[in-house]
C-alpha cells in the first residue's frame, strides 16, 4: 500500500469487517488477489450506488464479491443484484462472503460465459459495473446499453491498462488493443457521455443520455 492509498484510507469511511474478511480470505485462498476491488475502488462502487439507489444492478465479472458486497449497499428497498462470474471455483468464497454480509436474498449468482448469459437476463439495469475480460469490454457494452435506461450508470474498470493504453509505444496485445478500442467507441457513443477516473487501474463512468 502506497502513502496516498494509505491516507485515503485512514480518512475515509472503514470498510465493514465482512469486506476486512474477505479481502484476508481472498489472498490467502486465490492466485490472483490483485483483482480484488480493494477498499478505494469499494468505496467509491458503494458511494455510487447509494446516490443511484437502484431497482437492479448488474456486475460483469465478480472475483470473489467484494464489489457486489459494495454495490448491493446502496441497493433500493427491494432491489437486487445480478453477479456474473466464469470461475466457478470461486463459488464456495463468494457465496459465503454474501451470506457474512447478510446479501444472500439480495445477490443473485450466475456462472458461465458472460456473452452467453446477458442475453437471457430481461431486466433494466440503472447501475452496472463492467469488470471481466478485457478482450470483450466492446461486445458487453452493446449487450448491456439497452438493458440500461436513460440517467442510468456503466461503470467500466481497468481502463487505464497499467498505463498501456497511453504509452507511447502502445502494446500490440489482444487485451490493449481491446480496451483502447473500447474507450474510443465510448468517447464516440452518442447515446452516452463519459469520464475516465485515474482511480487505481483506471475506472470509465458512463452516463446513458
Amino acid at each position: 500500500m502506497t502513502k496516498e492509498e494509505r491516507y485515503i484510507r485512514e480518512n475515509s469511511s472503514s470498510v465493514s469487517e465482512v469486506l476486512d474478511w474477505l479481502e484476508r480470505e481472498t489472498n490467502l485462498r486465490t492466485n490472483h488477489a490483485r483483482m480484488l476491488s480493494g477498499a478505494i475502488q469499494g468505496g467509491l462502487l458503494q458511494m455510487i450506488s447509494k446516490m443511484i439507489q437502484p431497482d437492479n444492478i448488474l456486475e460483469i465479472g465478480t472475483f470473489t464479491g467484494y464489489s457486489a458486497i459494495c454495490l448491493a449497499s446502496g441497493l433500493s428497498k427491494t432491489g437486487t443484484l445480478d453477479a456474473l462470474e466464469k470461475n466457478d471455483e470461486l463459488e464456495p468464497l463468494i457465496r459465503e462472503a454474501i451470506s457474512r454480509a447478510n446479501l444472500a436474498s439480495k445477490i443473485t449468482l450466475h456462472f458461465g460465459d458472460a456473452i452467453e448469459i446477458l442475453p437471457k437476463l430481461d431486466k433494466y439495469y440503472q447501475l452496472v459495473f463492467i469488470d471481466a475480460n478485457k478482450r470483450e469490454y466492446s461486445a458487453y457494452f452493446d449487450l448491456v446499453v439497452d438493458k440500461v435506461p436513460s440517467g442510468g450508470i456503466i461503470l467500466a474498470d481497468n481502463v487505464l491498462w497499467d498505463g498501456k493504453v497511453y504509452q507511447e509505444n502502445v502494446p500490440t496485445d489482444a487485451q490493449t488493443r481491446e480496451i483502447l478500442s473500447f474507450n474510443k467507441k465510448i468517447k464516440e457513443d452518442e447515446r452516452v457521455e463519459n469520464i475516465i477516473l485515474p482511480l487505481r487501474d483506471g475506472i470509465n463512468i458512463i452516463r446513458k443520455l
